[in-house]
């Protein structure tokens, strides 16, 4: 971090700290925690003690590991209720999942990936569960890619070439100049499309929802599991559908 007179270094190490937990990780010891948030186990203990007090930690029961407590969930509340974005989209997220019968999710950028915001489950079977605040890469993404390609071109290139791009499975694309074709697709197509890219199972198309600048503000996809869907048939049969869903939203918003 540059040198701030501003900048609360407390504060940044009580963050790590609430960071440090997650998948695999409900419970941490204190030095599992001074590890997970790269602080001195000293450091850990003052924060720890702190966000104990506060409500946000809790001891569990029989040991001195510590987990994260439902008041966490009160600070992702918060940005949810004052995201204006999502009072518009609700109700036509909602209308895309009754008309495809698949679920459909509504994701917003935060540095290189893309963040759950909104999920209307179908009753249909879904290969993997992602709950509202999971993230996702932006790069190997349909709902990233669909970002990117309304992002200017020197813009989308840089976010993609400066992302980390492991490969998730063995359809995982992740070179740069491979990823860039699919996102120039995506920009003429007005949506994107990733097969099983992420998770085995797992199909999606994505398009972007823009503000009255044409800047890009989230995007919205549809889950198309490969059980149910070829890549070809979901194009032809749910992109006419979604590509109408984005637009909507992006006129909606723009008009409040």
């Amino acid at each position: 971090m540059p040198q701030d007179p501003l900048f609360n270094q407390s504060l940044e190490k009580g963050l790590a700290v609430l960071k440090a937990f997650g998948v695999g990780r409900s419970t941490l010891s204190l030095a599992e925690i001074a590890e997970r948030a790269e602080i001195t186990k000293s450091s850990a203990q003052r924060m720890v003690h702190t966000l104990e007090l506060l409500g946000y930690l809790a001891k569990e029961p029989g040991t001195r590991r510590m987990r994260l407590t439902p008041k966490v969930m009160e600070l992702g509340y918060n940005y949810l209720a004052g995201d204006a974005l999502l009072d518009v989209a609700n109700p036509y997220l909602a209308e895309l999942s009754r008309l495809s019968e698949e679920t459909v999710n509504l994701t917003e950028p935060d540095g290189d990936s893309m963040v759950y915001v909104a999920r209307f489950v179908a009753h249909r079977f879904i290969p993997i569960h992602m709950p509202i605040g999971s993230r996702i890469p932006m790069y190997c993404s349909g709902a990233g890619r669909a970002y990117l390609s309304a992002l200017d071109q020197d813009t989308a290139r840089a976010l993609v070439e400066q992302s980390p791009r492991p490969r998730h499975t063995e359809h995982t694309l992740v070179e740069s100049r491979e990823i860039l074709e699919r996102i120039e697709l995506a920009r003429r197509r007005g949506f994107s499309s990733q097969a099983e890219e992420l998770f085995l199972g797992d199909m999606s198309l994505a398009a972007p929802v823009v503000g009255s600048l044409g800047q890009p503000l989230a995007a919205v996809h549809i889950v198309a599991p490969t059980s149910r869907w070829r890549l070809e048939e979901a194009e032809a049969r749910l992109a006419p559908l979604l590509i109408d869903c984005a637009r909507n939203i992006s006129g909606s918003f723009r008009g409040r």
